[in-house]
C-alpha cells in the first residue's frame, strides 16, 4: 500500500469519527462545530500515527506483501537471465565438443585407411619377383596384377585397363603412339620403373599402378575421374 493509500484510509478514518462526533453533539442538543483537533486530524498532514493500532498492522503487513512480491519478480527475472546465459554456454560448448569429436573421427578414419592400405602394398609382389617371358596370356596379366595391385581397389585397377587396352600389354594406339596396357603416352615414360616396359606387363602393372596412386591417390579414385571424363 502506498503512503498516499496510507494517509488516504487515515483521512477516511478520521472524518468518520469527526462524523460521528457531530451525530452524538445534534442529539444532545449541542450546537458546537468541530473541533479544531479533529479538523487537524482529517488533513492531509494524518500520519500512520494517527491511525488506529489494528489498522497500522494491517497497513504495515500490506507495505511488506508489496515489498516481498517485487523482491521475488526481480529474483525470477534475474535467475531467467542466469538460465538463459548458462544455456547458450552450454550449447556453445557442445558445439564445439561435437566438433573436435567430428575432426578426432574423421582423422582416425584417415590413418585407418592409410594404414591399411600401406598394408595391403606390403603384402604385394614386386614386378621383379615375376619370371620374365617371351609373352604372356591375358589370364597371366590378370593373375599378375592381382599379386601386385591391393586386393580392395583391383576391380578399378581392372576396370581401367579394360577400357584402355583390354588387357594387350602390345597394344599401340594408332593415331597417337600410346602404348601398352595403360595406353602410356608416350610409353616411354614406362622407363621410370624398368627398361623392359614394352614387353613386360609387370613392368607395365607397376607403373600403371604408381602412376594411379600419385595422379589421384588410389585405382578407384582413378576409375572414378575416368568414368566422369572418359579418360585418365
Amino acid at each position: 500500500m502506498s503512503r498516499i493509500s496510507v494517509r488516504g484510509f487515515a483521512v477516511a478514518s478520521a472524518t468518520a469519527v469527526t462524523a460521528v462526533g457531530s451525530v452524538v453533539g445534534v442529539a444532545s442538543g449541542s450546537t458546537a462545530q468541530p473541533s479544531n483537533d479533529a479538523e487537524a486530524t482529517a488533513s492531509d498532514s494524518t500520519l500512520l500515527a494517527d491511525i488506529p493500532t489494528g489498522q497500522q498492522a494491517q497497513v504495515q503487513t500490506a507495505s511488506l506483501t508489496q515489498q516481498a512480491d517485487a523482491q521475488a519478480i526481480a529474483a525470477d527475472a534475474s535467475a531467467k537471465k542466469d538460465a538463459e546465459a548458462a544455456a547458450r554456454k552450454q550449447a556453445a560448448d557442445d558445439a564445439i565438443a561435437k566438433q573436435k569429436a567430428a575432426e578426432k573421427a574423421e582423422q582416425e578414419a584417415k590413418e585407418r585407411k592409410a594404414a591399411q592400405e600401406a598394408a595391403s602394398r606390403s603384402a604385394t609382389r614386386d614386378a621383379s619377383s615375376f619370371s620374365v617371358k617371351s609373352s604372356y596370356t591375358t589370364a597371366q596379366i590378370q593373375a599378375m596384377a592381382r599379386q601386385m595391385v591391393p586386393s580392395g581397389q583391383f576391380q578399378c585397377f581392372s576396370n581401367i585397363v579394360d577400357h584402355e587396352s583390354s588387357w594387350n600389354y602390345k597394344a599401340v594406339n594408332a593415331s597417337s603412339g600410346a602404348y601398352g596396357l595403360f595406353q602410356a603416352l608416350p610409353g616411354s615414360k614406362m622407363s621410370s620403373v624398368g627398361s623392359d616396359w614394352q614387353t613386360n606387363p609387370a613392368t607395365q602393372i607397376k607403373w600403371g599402378l604408381n602412376y594411379m596412386n600419385s595422379r589421384y591417390g588410389s585405382p578407384c579414385e582413378a576409375w572414378s575421374f575416368w568414368q566422369a571424363n572418359s579418360w585418365y
